[in-house]
C-alpha cells in the first residue's frame, strides 16, 4: 500500500512526513540528513513497509516541512522527533538516521531510550578529524564524483528547497555536535552502516562509532557511497530487516526468560 502524506503541528512548528502502512508489529522512523527530506527514503522505506509501518518525516525547514523561524539546534531537532515519535508511533521504533540524521537519531536514542528498540546508524556525521565545513564540502564533492543521474538529480532537488540560511545554520550545529562523545551513554542496541567508498563517513571513525556504542556493531555496504540510500533501496533494507529480526529474537527470547535475558 502506498504511503499518505500527512502534516504534524506541535508549538507553532509544522512537519510534513509520510505514513506508509506495514504488518504491524514493528515501526520504523526514517531521519534523513542535511539539505535532503524524507524522498531519500522512499525505496527504503517501500521494502521496510513489507515488516511494519514506515513515518518518514521531512524535518521543520527541509523538504516540505517549512522553517520554523528560529534557530533551531541537533538537540531541539531530538526533542520534536521524540515527541513525534511518541504522538505517532506509540510504540518503541526502529529509529534509522542517515549523515545528520544519525546525530539527531542518537540524541533521541540518549534522552528518550523507551522510545527506542533499535538504532541504525548510516554515514554517521561529522568525522571529528575533519570537522570544518571546507573539509566535509571537499569530501561530499569527491563522494559524489562517480555517482550516477538519480543520486545527483534527487539531492540537487531537494537542496534547492532549503533556504541557505538555514542550512549555514543546521551545518554550525552539525559541525558543533560531538557524536563521539553521545555514543558510550547509549543503552540501545544499535547497528552502524557505512559504504563501503564513503569519502565523508572513513572506516576508521565509523568503526569509531560503532566501538564506543555499548551494544554497537559496523557492517559496509557494498559498492556504496554516503547516500547509498539514494541509489537503491538494496543492500541497506535488508541490512535494516536482519537487525529488526535480531531485536525481535533476543525479545522473545528475554520473553521467555521471564525478562532475565539468560
Amino acid at each position: 500500500m502506498a504511503g499518505r502524506d500527512r502534516s504534524y503541528e506541535r508549538d507553532g512548528v509544522r512537519m510534513a512526513f509520510t505514513d506508509t502502512p506495514g504488518p504491524g508489529g514493528c515501526t520504523f522512523v526514517l531521519i534523513h540528513g542535511i539539505g535532503m527530506g524524507r524522498v531519500v527514503f522512499s525505496g527504503v522505506g517501500e521494502r521496510l513497509a513489507g515488516r511494519g509501518r514506515v513515518l518518514a518525516p521531512d524535518l521543520p525547514g527541509f523538504g516540505d516541512s517549512p522553517e520554523p523561524g528560529t534557530r533551531t539546534s541537533l538537540e531541539d531537532s531530538a526533542r520534536f522527533i521524540a515527541r513525534f515519535i511518541r504522538e505517532e508511533a506509540r510504540e518503541p521504533v526502529v529509529l534509522v538516521g542517515h549523515s545528520m540524521g544519525t546525530q539527531i537519531a542518537a540524541e533521541v536514542a540518549l534522552r528518550q531510550p523507551e522510545l527506542v528498540r533499535g538504532l541504525v546508524l548510516i554515514a554517521p556525521t561529522v568525522n571529528r578529524r575533519e570537522r570544518s565545513a571546507i573539509r566535509q564540502a571537499l569530501r561530499m564533492v569527491q563522494d559524489t564524483a562517480g555517482e550516477g543521474p538519480k543520486v545527483l538529480l534527487t539531492g540537487l532537488a531537494e537542496y534547492v528547497k532549503t533556504s541557505p540560511a538555514w542550512f549555514l545554520n543546521k551545518l554550525r550545529f552539525m559541525l558543533a555536535h560531538r557524536l563521539e562523545d553521545i555514543c558510550p551513554r547509549i543503552g540501545t542496541p544499535a547497528l552502524v552502516l557505512r559504504g563501503e567508498t564513503d569519502r565523508v563517513c572513513p572506516r576508521d571513525w565509523t568503526g569509531e562509532i560503532a566501538a564506543a556504542l555499548p551494544h554497537g556493531r559496523m557492517l559496509e555496504i557494498p559498492g556504496r557511497g554516503h547516500e547509498a540510500i539514494i541509489k537503491s533501496p538494496e543492500p541497506v533494507a535488508s541490512m535494516i530487516l536482519e537487525f529488526t529480526d535480531e531485536l525481535d529474537a533476543t525479545e522473545q527470547s528475554r520473553h521467555r526468560d521471564g525478562g532475565t535475558g539468560r
